[in-house]
């Protein structure tokens, strides 16, 4: 991530890092490196404020870091209004891998019925969030996004290996980011910044 890897790169920002959150650190090693990305977006979350603080303070803006490149990218990062969302969908959308891991390679193993039941809660949190209309139609460039649809893809593989569900679910997909078919229906179109997801596609499924 650039923002954590911009900051514990040089030990100055550490430093003002650590005065500005009560020497609470980004970085928090996890049994995998994908638990451990998780981790520090959590942490920069929690930081929020903290961190724009820093990043707005008479410190910052008198020191070298905040004249060169990389400085100033990574202020503009942590001033953007869109990366926060993104961070707190982030967040929303693999919080529940990030449990099923934890009860996997936690000490006392669970029995294999726990493990499922966690992973069908996460695939549904996983598809509602991303599925989310109010969220996807007014904001264009998520399809477009590379890390975004190859992380959905390759979530997709992991998750549902049937070739048969898979193709199914790409022509959903196709239909939903085009907004055809039902989702392009006037009541759909309606209801985005009204219903959730969930109770959408439960609308949906019901009549049709």
């Amino acid at each position: 991530m650039i923002v954590n890897g911009y900051i514990y790169v040089w030990p100055g920002v550490v430093n003002m890092l650590r005065s500005f959150t009560g020497q609470v650190e980004l970085v928090r090693p996890a049994v995998t490196r994908f638990a451990t990305s998780f981790l520090i977006i959590q942490h920069i979350h929690k930081q929020k404020n903290n961190l724009r603080m820093m990043f707005t303070s008479p410190e910052w803006s008198s020191s070298k870091w905040a004249k060169e490149s990389g400085g100033k990218q990574v202020q503009s990062i942590i001033l953007m209004i869109f990366f926060w969302r993104s961070i707190v969908d982030i967040l929303k959308i693999f919080g529940p891998l990030v449990r099923v891991l934890r009860l996997v390679d936690g000490e006392k193993r669970p029995v294999m019925g726990y493990i499922y039941e966690a992973m069908d809660r996460a695939k549904e949190t996983i598809i509602s969030h991303y599925l989310n209309p109010e969220y996807f139609y007014y904001n264009p460039t998520i399809a477009e996004d590379g890390e975004i649809m190859e992380g959905l893809y390759k979530t997709m593989q992991r998750l549902i290996p049937n070739h048969e569900e898979q193709d199914k679910i790409i022509d959903q997909l196709t239909l939903y980011r085009n907004a055809e078919g039902l989702f392009g229906m006037e009541f759909a179109i309606r209801h985005r910044k009204i219903k959730s997801p969930g109770k959408l596609h439960n609308i949906q499924t019901n009549l049709f």
